[in-house]
């Protein structure tokens, strides 16, 4: 009960920061598709490139990326196939990102540090970064279908420079070539708007506090698959890795279970903005999500990993 009174008074600056954003998007006029066209075409590459170069890469650990990648696959996939039968807009298409990924940056890592310190936070973050390629390749593409043909969807995915600073980092850092100590401080920075810029587009992109969820169908299928579906998978894979297979420690079984109950990614309503497909349904349901897990969390981490 401590751990997750503790949890709960650090999440608390987040919703404030939310709030923020709402009164920069109400009273200042401040412009969400802007932002979002920052973060995802500066800000999130810088912090993907900075968090790969300072992890502790191995074969296994380069590896746990794109295990977390197929997870958020499945998990999108699956849920994509009922949206398309439930679902009578281009929402659907928004599904995969809701139910993949998850705010594994801007919420996840306060959370993680928390935690797990410092040591544990490393191989959280590489972790996410399976969410960060998901969300910038499959998640993008699929919600972009909603919109625009197969060509200009791998167009767009192929422009996206977050799988470029992936690939980049691994190559410097396997070669053991740090980030020069003159720039230090820029990722730093760069990180910090991360976290402010991507909580503050939520409230940015909603006009009203009235009928924040919208559609109900998608709200609940959205709600079903983060929080139900992907933490089922990652509980899964914690019990026949630790059991069967013995590849990964309780500390990757733990950053991954913790990546599946995090909310719906605030990079849903960025992507919804850029590509004009649904943001207010989108940033609604992040929203309510990101409510919903200012309890779900801390229960979720009393019961599993503080439990443990």
């Amino acid at each position: 009960m401590t751990a997750a009174l503790a949890l709960l008074f650090k999440l608390l600056p987040l919703y404030i920061t939310v709030g923020l954003g709402w009164i920069a998007g109400r009273f200042l006029q401040a412009s969400g598709s802007h932002i979002a066209g920052m973060m995802l075409y500066i800000v999130t590459p810088s912090v993907v490139f900075s968090g790969v170069m300072n992890a502790p890469l191995s074969a296994s650990v380069i590896l746990l990326p794109f295990v977390v990648f197929s997870f958020c696959s499945v998990v999108g996939l699956a849920h994509l196939a009922i949206a398309r039968g439930w679902l009578n807009n281009a929402s659907a298409n928004i599904i995969p990102l809701s139910v993949g990924t998850g705010n594994t940056g801007y919420f996840g890592i306060p959370v993680a540090l928390l935690l797990f310190g410092e040591q544990g936070l490393s191989i959280y973050i590489v972790c996410l970064l399976g969410t960060t390629l998901y969300e910038n390749s499959v998640g993008f593409y699929l919600a972009a279908r909603g919109r625009f043909g197969v060509r200009d969807c791998l167009l767009k995915v192929a422009r996206l420079p977050s799988i470029y600073a992936f690939c980049l980092a691994v190559v410097l850092n396997l070669s053991g070539i740090d980030i020069p100590s003159v720039l230090i401080p820029l990722f730093d920075n760069l990180r910090g708007a991360y976290s402010i810029l991507g909580m503050m587009i939520i409230g940015m992109s909603i006009l009203s506090f009235r009928g924040l969820a919208g559609d109900l169908r998608f709200t609940a299928l959205a709600f079903f698959g983060k929080f139900v579906s992907w933490p089922l998978l990652a509980l899964a894979f914690w019990w026949l890795d630790s059991q069967w297979l013995h590849i990964y420690n309780l500390a990757v079984y733990q950053a991954i279970f913790l990546i599946s109950i995090t909310p719906i990614a605030a990079n849903t309503v960025v992507i919804a903005t850029l590509l004009d497909t649904e943001p207010q349904q989108a940033a609604g349901t992040t929203l309510l999500s990101t409510v919903f897990a200012l309890i779900y969390i801390p229960l979720m981490v009393s019961l599993v990993i503080v439990g443990r």
